[in-house]
């Protein structure tokens, strides 16, 4: 069994990468997304490698289908069973605007009403000691109820359950016994287990609205796989970065809520180890979306909370910006104003060029009209372009807007490339960086396409383009670990923090997170576990992740100053100021379990053809411009290239603008140097 498989489920493609043991090479393609059947596309991209089943020893995928679910609004039809007279917390949410200046913002419609919120007797104080005892019949009709509403889910959310989860989990056995395989039942203290009671329930709600359709999911891909002779453990990428088996996916769907994108973000961190370079902006455009993540100081940014489609997660995820730019992005006229996007045309329809019946315009057909999409070698020549059809959407837009054709396909880029620069700041202010920090590390099938004009719209002098760019997200999921978080409520002020509690609590999270990793069949000596802890200042209401590290001293008073520090340092980093010496709160007790797995690094395989560069004329600035055109396989490491230029792949195209050179490393990634963007500003004057 010599074979490792990644694969990531796009909204318009999906993306295998296959690394064979035996000869220590890369292969990548790319097959259209089947929206009606996921697994029929996994198996026609597996297919299409002719792989002998029997010799894959590690498949892991990652996959949209529970975000599609939230964002189609198709989930489950989902109770909510809670405790007696806090029924409306989930339908009150909170009074907070995200966007104060939108007259006609609207909090997202709950996906549970309140006809469907169950509540019964039972009742913890705010220790966790209890006041009343759990109803248990009320909990059985709660299941009768159920079964004759055909509900496919409950979320089970007790107050203060975080601090003791005895009646929830005597209410999940109940239902589960009652109704066994009818209906998923969701315990918000295994879900997520910390204070703040609406977040809890939207929590456990969003796994309980998503769980069914991936379960399903999973169990058709791991049926289909017995009936390939495929035997080993699917893999899920979780949206905290890591790995983990179906089982575990199928109990926590919601942990693969944004697999997909996720992949790219480790794909980051891998190749920021390789590269030497500590900070990337990790820019992902493909079909349908662009996603933006940061890797700083060789780490992959991870938030314990975040959001999706408006509604709170209490869980660990990877800090992504996700905007709907793409290259099928719609270009359309508002009145004499030019839009694209959010909608797109998807795999099917298509863009105009692919010919499967789009007449639209999109980010894809300005770029054939522009030039910069080479129709032949589209998809490794798999899926030739109509360039006629391309020219003829544009035209047609181009004639309600009173404009030129090449001028409007201009606009297209100008207008998609406007929008993913402000989604990159967007994100880099939150850290208090500027985005000239860091270098851009440019991926999806469009990435590469665009990356060289969004760096310059906003300082970016460097944009590294990686092996099979269009498959990189795939390719990262070979390069992640296993990952298990683990959260523990832990509030105490700085002043009276009890030393030896802390460090029992933090013993009981090792020990759970290295069970988890043994579970997930981690061998003893590639487990690991590390420790945070949420901290703020009194009165503060939102808190920030501090590190504990290995040699802090834990059971000594030279700890709290040690760690009030690092939380000062932090603070000063992500707000631009700090108080050093104001009294601070513990909050939470993070813990992660990490286990390491085999890595793919490995050449990509070689082409055997090397075709001979052309020059053919691109548009650039509104004006055709002689450009030189070649394969990436042409370049060996160490060759140079001076703009303009663009490199054509299987899996992307890579555009270098006049005043940039591009240049192949050692390890075959191509590095693009743009000019500064104060030396642009003054060729431009």
């Amino acid at each position: 069994m010599t074979y490792r498989v990644a694969m990531d489920i796009g909204g318009t493609f999906t993306d295998v990468v296959v690394h064979d043991g035996a000869t220590q090479r890369l292969r990548a393609g790319k097959v259209l997304t089947t929206p009606d059947d996921l697994a029929r596309g996994v198996f026609g991209a597996l297919e299409g490698f002719d792989l002998p089943f029997a010799e894959v020893e590690f498949f892991v995928h990652g996959t949209t289908q529970g975000l599609n679910a939230l964002l189609e609004r198709r989930g489950a039809k989902v109770l909510i069973l809670t405790t007696k007279g806090i029924g409306d917390v989930y339908r009150i949410a909170r009074g907070n605007r995200n966007r104060l200046f939108d007259l006609h913002y609207r909090k997202p419609a709950p996906l549970v009403g309140p006809e469907a919120v169950a509540e019964v007797a039972g009742r913890l104080d705010a220790t966790g000691a209890e006041l009343e005892p759990l109803d248990e019949d009320a909990v059985r009709l709660v299941a009768k109820r159920v079964r004759e509403e055909g509900f496919e889910a409950v979320a089970v959310c007790f107050l203060f359950s975080y601090l003791d989860s005895g009646h929830e989990r005597r209410a999940g056995e109940i239902l589960r016994d009652e109704l066994g395989d009818d209906a998923l039942v969701v315990l918000s203290h295994e879900v997520a287990p910390e204070w703040r009671e609406y977040e809890r329930t939207s929590t456990a709600v969003l796994e309980a609205y998503t769980g069914p359709s991936v379960h399903r999911y999973l169990d058709r891909i791991e049926a289909r796989f017995t009936e390939k002779g495929l035997h080993v453990p699917v893999h899920v990428m979780q949206s905290s970065g890591g790995l983990v088996n179906a089982g575990f996916a199928r109990r926590h769907p919601l942990q693969t809520l944004l697999s997909g994108p996720v992949g790219g973000t480790m794909g980051g961190v891998a190749a920021a180890k390789l590269l030497g370079r500590p900070d990337l902006i990790c820019v992902d455009m493909g079909g349908t979306s662009f996603d933006v993540s940061l890797v700083m100081d060789y780490a992959a940014d991870v938030s314990p909370d975040g959001e999706a489609e408006g509604f709170p997660l209490l869980m660990p995820l990877v800090n992504l910006h996700t905007v709907g730019a793409g290259g099928g992005s719609l270009a359309y006229a508002e009145g004499d104003a030019l839009r694209v996007g959010p909608e797109s045309a998807g795999a099917v329809p298509g863009p105009a060029c692919y010919g499967r019946g789009g007449t639209q315009a999109t980010v894809t057909d300005a770029n054939c009209v522009l030039g910069r999409v080479d129709p032949e070698s589209f998809a490794g020549g798999g899926m030739p372009l109509d360039l006629d059809a391309a020219r003829t959407a544009v035209s047609t837009l181009a004639q309600q807007l009173s404009m030129d054709p090449i001028e409007l396909a201009s606009g297209i880029c100008d207008v998609g490339n406007a929008k993913m620069a402000q989604a990159i700041r967007t994100l880099t202010v939150e850290h208090g960086r500027e985005p000239g920090q860091f270098a851009l590390l440019a991926f999806g099938g469009a990435g590469p396409m665009h990356a060289a004009f969004i760096a310059q719209e906003i300082g970016i002098t460097e944009v590294i383009v990686p092996r099979f760019p269009g498959a990189f997200s795939a390719w990262g999921m070979l390069e992640a670990d296993v990952r298990r978080d683990f959260t523990m409520q832990f509030f105490a002020n700085g002043a009276e923090l009890d030393t030896r509690a802390l460090r029992v609590a933090l013993d009981s999270l090792r020990d759970q997170a290295l069970e988890a990793l043994q579970e997930q069949g981690i061998p003893e000596d590639r487990r690991s576990v590390t420790h945070g802890v949420d901290m703020r200042y009194e009165s503060q209401d939102y808190t920030l992740t501090v590190p504990i590290l290995d040699d802090d001293p834990v059971d000594s008073p030279d700890f709290l100053p040690a760690v009030e520090a690092r939380f000062a340092e932090i603070h000063h980093q992500r707000y631009g100021h700090a108080t050093p010496g104001a009294p601070v709160q513990f909050v939470a007790l993070r813990t992660t379990g990490h286990g390491v797995v085999d890595r793919s690094a490995a050449a990509a395989e070689a082409s055997a053809e090397r075709p001979d560069p052309v020059v053919r004329d691109v548009v650039f600035a509104g004006q055709p411009v002689p450009t030189t055109i070649v394969a990436r396989s042409s370049l060996a490491p160490g060759s140079r290239l001076a703009g303009p230029a663009i490199v054509h792949e299987e899996t992307a195209t890579t555009v270098v603008p006049p005043d940039a050179e591009l240049a192949v490393d050692d390890r075959g990634f191509l590095v693009v140097t743009l000019a500064a963007a104060g030396h642009l500003q003054e060729e431009h004057a």
